[in-house]
């Protein structure tokens, strides 16, 4: 797909919106980090959720987020539009999976995925290079979340 530089999102479109992680990521600087920063209630939310039903719905979600990527990727006729945040929440909530409760943890770990979602250590980047539509759209982020998920939970067992 070649950039559409004027590419909008219809917010009428329910998927449209949810791509867009209900319009955060229609910030004009930074949509990864506005829509990441939007991610923090729905992790409140689910929060509460056995280890097993939080993975389960992170599945679900990402499995959604091949599909929802994808479409609006394909209607505003650009590969991954900076402003779909989708992946983002994902890998956001993947990042937090199993972490112990406190402000410092969700802050370690919403710096840590916009680190690893940035940087794009390999293999994220060698994949976010060759793997398209939907699933490259996810995938990157989903790496970027495991990585983060790892750091947090070393230092879940470093620290106690």
């Amino acid at each position: 797909m070649s950039a559409t530089p004027d590419a909008r999102p219809d917010w009428r479109n329910p998927i449209h919106l949810l791509a867009f992680g209900l319009g955060s990521g229609a910030a004009p600087k930074a949509p990864g980090t506005f829509g990441t920063l939007a991610a923090v209630p729905l992790y409140l939310l689910v929060r509460p959720l056995s280890d097993l039903h939080y993975l389960l719905l992170v599945v679900l979600l990402f499995l959604l987020g091949i599909w929802l990527c994808e479409r609006t990727s394909r209607d505003l006729g650009v590969h991954d539009h900076g402003g779909i945040v989708w992946d983002e929440w994902v890998g956001f909530l993947i990042t937090l999976w199993m972490a112990p409760p406190g402000w410092y943890w969700l802050l370690a770990g919403f710096c840590l995925f916009r680190l690893f979602d940035i940087l794009k250590p390999w293999p994220i980047g060698w994949l976010d290079r060759r793997v398209s539509g939907g699933l490259g759209i996810m995938l990157d982020d989903v790496l970027a979340g495991i990585f983060g998920f790892v750091i947090i939970q070393l230092g879940r067992y470093l620290i106690g």
